[in-house]
């Protein structure tokens, strides 16, 4: 491996927050949902936060399901809007 390659390497890892890291090896719906993207860190107002990796959503149908916290941001905010519905389809705040 050329030095030029491991530098590229050594970006992309300073480059990405770990939590936002999607792992190569499969991994139950139990373990994504342990992982953690921000573990007790101060956000802009001071309060410490923590943000997981995977948000894990049940379908209709029972099953559940794993949603990246970056990868699948829309499909994430598609299900909070839905959860803020009524039956008629009305927005309720």
């Amino acid at each position: 491996m050329t030095i030029d390659k491991v530098n590229a390497i050594n970006d992309v890892h300073r480059a990405t927050n770990p939590g936002d890291r999607i792992s190569d090896e499969p991994q139950s719906i139990e373990e994504k949902a342990k992982q953690l993207a921000v573990d007790d860190v101060p956000d802009i107002t001071g309060d410490n936060i923590t943000v997981p990796t995977y948000f894990i959503v049940e379908e209709p149908d029972g099953e559940k399901k794993a949603l990246h916290h970056v990868k699948d941001a829309e499909e994430i905010s598609d299900v909070i809007r839905q959860a803020r519905t009524d039956e008629s389809g009305d927005r309720v705040w």
